[in-house]
């Protein structure tokens, strides 16, 4: 099922349960996704733009919550915290650290790297990854040494 056909699903659910939270939730990120594909020329979002959508609804919520708890409003920030939760919800698991891991490491090997001034090569080829899909066709999944034969912290510490 796609994220577009969970959420629409999740928005009856929420209607037949009352749940007017999570209602509202659901509601106000697809109201996102339609101001996204509507802007400029119209657009389909993939699963990808709509996972854009839901992370940029979920650092606007955190955002709010500073000024809230600044504000002393102790009931929004725990009505945001909620949201967030159900934002949440639609993301994928993230990465482990020994995933990340493996994936730097074999993108320091992709390029050949060999210092820290080669570290945007490395960064060029993670920035390409999808990062909210768990599939990793770029690089070849086997973990090995960083650059010269050393791991990826001691590489990050060199010169």
């Amino acid at each position: 099922m796609s994220l577009r056909e969970q959420l629409n699903e999740d928005l009856k659910s929420a209607m037949r349960a009352k749940d007017q939270a999570r209602l509202s939730v659901i509601r106000s990120v697809k109201a996102a996704i339609l101001a996204q594909e509507t802007r400029g020329e119209r657009i389909s979002l993939d699963e990808a733009g709509i996972l854009q959508v839901i992370a940029k609804e979920i650092k606007e919520r955190k955002d709010a919550n500073r000024e809230f708890e600044r504000g002393g409003r102790q009931d929004l920030v725990e009505k945001n915290l909620k949201e967030i939760e159900v934002l949440y919800s639609y993301l994928p698991e993230p990465l482990s650290e020994e995933e990340l891991r493996e994936i730097i490491e074999n993108a320091v090997q992709a390029s050949a790297a060999m210092s820290a001034k080669d570290m945007g090569k490395v960064m060029a080829i993670v920035s390409r990854l999808r990062t909210w899909e768990r599939s990793w066709p770029l690089l070849p999944l086997k973990s090995g040494a960083g650059p010269k034969g050393g791991t990826w912290r001691n590489w990050s510490r060199s010169g």
